[in-house]
């Protein structure tokens, strides 16, 4: 489990200047399973599924995009990302990208509305 400090500097800037909105807080937690061999892969997993979901509701809910996982794309998870400013970040992906070329990892859909 990785924590890390993330207040400072960080907190000094407002939560609608830049995508990341979760300016607020002073820590965030990304849960790091790593492991070998592969035989290993469904026990692992499950482990740190489990732990997300025991810490969970200590948390705040938000998310930071660059810690999640492949699995964490839906528009509700995208959304709390990016807190305060996903649905303006929404408009400007209508704007600039409409037909979502740029669409990998954790997508802002230009067609999302909340």
């Amino acid at each position: 489990m990785f924590i890390g400090l993330v207040g400072g500097q960080a907190n000094r800037v407002p939560a609608t200047a830049t995508a990341y909105g979760h300016r607020s807080h002073q820590y965030v937690i990304n849960v790091h399973a790593r492991w070998e061999p592969p035989a290993q892969d469904r026990a692992c997993t499950s482990w740190a599924r489990e732990f997300f979901q025991a810490a969970a509701p200590y948390s705040t809910g938000g998310v930071y995009v660059n810690f999640m996982s492949e699995d964490e794309t839906g528009v509700d998870r995208v959304a709390q990302a990016y807190g305060p400013n996903y649905q303006r970040l929404v408009e400007l992906k209508r704007k600039y990208d409409p037909k979502n070329l740029f669409s990998r990892n954790q997508n802002i859909r230009p067609a999302t509305a909340r």
